[in-house]
């Protein structure tokens, strides 16, 4: 497996590192193992879902995300505004005083994800009337979730649909705008992603996905709304700057992507753990009668991703609020850009437990040996998520038997046992 541009947003502080297993158990893909009293994170299984994230009572997990100072790199910056991030601000429930206040913190201009979103509902739609997706046909919208089939379930690869992420629809519209507008090269005009998840700030480095990503940087709604709490409430003139409608926005929240496809057998789930139970049943088969299924790695959609501010179901009623008032339609995109990726996820065979089919084949034995010597109680004590996974950590050479806890009380009372026979 090539890791050469794998990067990582979500990374571990050691200092602050209890070793309190949250994160061990929680993990999606078992990527975590706590050893010496602290965490580590196995790069190659990790899908920065910020799962971590949201668990860690120590804030030991954090995404790497740019900050504000960065926009000082480029002549012309444009803020890239999620539609989760409409969301967040409780004495705001109008865009255009939230895109205003965006202008005030630094940013030259802004561009709303939501009509990235809304041209890629049209273009799946006519995809899903084509008849050209395999049925039942995933959205590509969540990085976390493409990452997670390419990980875990590279037979269903087949079945993401092949669009470009709005973010990256947007960044590109929004460069090409800047540029006309401006009369500055687009390679001194910055567009910046204004983020609720971990996800994001990786997708826009990982060149196996996107060739070449049109975000210059990811900036997290924490950094950004607590700046923007500063300027809010000075503002005296509002600009007309919202160009979104309330189907894009909508994509937000779970189900909000679903039900604008049109889909008529549709299915919207969120959670990371929910996600990969409805991905088993594609995988074996027993969604069969669906046509689409929108997948989101975080609870309750974009609104509820670990880098947000505001309670998801919170956030949820206030974008509905303001979609009561928005137009139906967005402002197009420009037709000339192109809505089909450039290259889509590459089975990733961390799982694999060796190159050599034979030598694979014995290891998976000695794994299943092995964890039939455990207890099965997937405790987490050993450092380990699960009796499975500390089964194969075994084999790989990476932990010992005596590392469970009960293996080793075992081999203590067997040798006091046989000191006192003595």
């Amino acid at each position: 497996m090539n890791n050469q541009n794998y990067w990582h947003s979500v990374r571990l502080e050691k200092s602050l590192c209890k070793g309190c297993t949250n994160c061990l158990k929680q993990c999606p893909t078992a990527a975590i193992r706590v050893q010496k009293g602290k965490a580590k994170i196995l790069k190659e299984r990790c899908i920065d879902c910020g799962e971590c994230i949201r668990v860690c009572p120590y804030h030991a997990k954090a995404a790497v995300t740019d900050g504000l100072d960065k926009l000082n790199d480029y002549k012309y910056t444009i803020a890239l505004v999620a539609p989760a991030f409409f969301g967040q601000f409780s004495k705001a429930e109008e865009c255009n005083l939230i895109l205003t206040a965006l202008v005030g913190i630094g940013f030259d201009d802004v561009f709303e994800v939501a009509r990235g979103a809304e041209a890629i509902t049209l273009e799946t739609r006519k995809l899903l009337k084509g008849g050209e997706l395999i049925k039942p046909a995933i959205s590509s919208a969540c990085p976390a979730v493409t990452r997670l089939i390419a990980v875990r379930f590279p037979n269903l690869i087949p079945n993401i649909i092949p669009l470009r992420s709005p973010m990256e629809l947007s960044a590109e519209a929004a460069r090409k705008d800047a540029a006309e507008k401006t009369g500055f090269d687009p390679n001194e005009i910055g567009i910046f992603f204004i983020s609720p998840c971990a996800a994001k700030a990786t997708a826009v480095r990982d060149e196996i996905m996107v060739k070449h990503s049109h975000v210059n940087g990811v900036i997290s709604f924490r950094d950004t709304c607590r700046e923007i709490a500063k300027k809010i409430g000075g503002i005296k003139e509002i600009k007309p700057l919202s160009k979104a409608g309330s189907l894009g926005i909508m994509w937000a929240a779970s189900g909000g992507e679903a039900n604008a496809s049109d889909a008529p057998r549709r299915v919207a789930v969120d959670g990371i753990h929910n996600v990969i139970e409805l991905l088993e049943d594609i995988e074996d088969d027993r969604l069969g009668d669906i046509d689409y299924v929108e997948a989101l790695a975080c609870p309750g959609g974009c609104v509820g991703g670990p880098l947000a501010t505001e309670n998801s179901f919170v956030a949820r009623a206030r974008l509905k609020r303001i979609c009561e008032r928005k137009q139906s339609a967005a402002e197009p995109i420009d037709s000339n850009i192109e809505r089909m990726w450039d290259c889509g996820p590459v089975y990733r065979p961390v799982m694999k437990l060796n190159d050599d089919l034979g030598t694979a084949m014995q290891m998976a034995l000695k794994i299943d040996e092995i964890e039939s010597s455990l207890p099965g109680l997937d405790c987490g004590s050993c450092g380990s998520p699960s009796c499975r996974t500390l089964a194969e950590d075994i084999v790989r050479g990476y932990a010992a038997q005596d590392d469970c806890i009960f293996k080793l009380r075992e081999k203590y009372e067997a040798l006091i046992g046989k000191k006192m026979r003595s």
